[in-house]
């Protein structure tokens, strides 16, 4: 599972924002603390807690122990016939076929989860989008056997976010909402042909982790801002998404005393946050 670094002002703040990252509960992730602040002059911390974290792996389950099932009285060095039927039964039988492995919940399809699309009914009868898109994550839900509910959310410019609530639902955010960001552009295409006439753009959010992540982006923005302002020096954020960095544009936009840009081509494209002085 991949390793995800943060840092903080404490390592709680540093755990905070890996989580937001991964996009699990603390007590499904493990750390590694890296760096510790230390305390200075006055009671002042100097540097900042820096923390690796990654999804806890799942431990295999352990196999369940044989059952002797020979009928009860039978010679345990019974011998194998050597009739000449057991030999042609043996030369005749058809080998079975080998069993296709176990799918797993990361490595869901986009095949199966259109054809659970298809089996529950759920293009909705009245051609809206945001129904196409609720009843779709329902039904992959479904799939992978969560109890969820959906939400509509109609936002400014004709944007809609749709948003998937439950327990458990981890493995459709992934690491960074990396498999979250799978999960929405599956869902654009399924109901992108009910919401032609619509404008803006359609937005899925999982079990409250878009909301969370932009709360920890702004307030880590805002501690990197004070940091830009105090020294007069720019800083240079690790690499974003577009949305990510659109909360990063717009948390700085309200603080005075700096200003943001962008620089780089994505996927590795970052926000530099720089002094204003004037």
């Amino acid at each position: 599972m991949e390793w995800v670094e943060t840092t903080g002002r404490t390592i709680d703040e540093a755990k905070s924002l890996a989580l937001d990252q991964l996009g699990v509960a603390e007590d499904e992730a493990e750390f590694e603390i890296l760096d510790e602040p230390k305390a200075g002059l006055f009671g002042r911390m100097r540097g900042e807690a820096r923390v690796r974290g990654r999804v806890r792996p799942v431990q295999p389950r352990q196999k369940a122990e044989r059952r002797d099932r020979r009928p009860k009285g039978a010679k345990e060095d019974a011998p194998t016939p050597t009739t000449d039927v057991a030999a042609h039964h043996a030369s005749t039988r058809v080998p079975r076929a080998p069993r296709a492995p176990k799918a797993t919940k990361e490595l869901a399809t986009k095949e199966l989860a259109t054809k659970e699309l298809a089996m529950n009914g759920s293009a909705p009868a009245d051609g809206s989008e945001a129904d196409s898109a609720a009843a779709f994550l329902s039904g992959l839900a479904t799939a992978f056997g969560y109890d969820s509910t959906t939400e509509t959310v109609h936002g400014e410019g004709g944007d809609v976010e749709v948003r998937l609530q439950g327990a458990e639902l981890g493995p459709l955010i992934g690491p960074r909402g990396q498999t979250l960001q799978a999960v929405q552009e599956l869902t654009r295409l399924v109901a992108q042909p009910y919401g032609r006439e619509r404008q803006g753009r359609l937005h899925v959010d999982i079990g409250g982790y878009r909301e969370r992540r932009r709360e920890a982006l702004a307030r880590f923005t805002t501690q990197v801002a004070d940091e830009v302002r105090t020294t007069g020096q720019s800083r240079m954020l690790e690499p974003m998404s577009a949305p990510d960095r659109k909360v990063v544009h717009d948390t700085a936009a309200a603080i005075i005393g700096v200003t943001s840009r962008s620089e780089g081509e994505d996927p590795q494209r970052r926000v530099v946050l720089d002094p204003d002085n004037g």
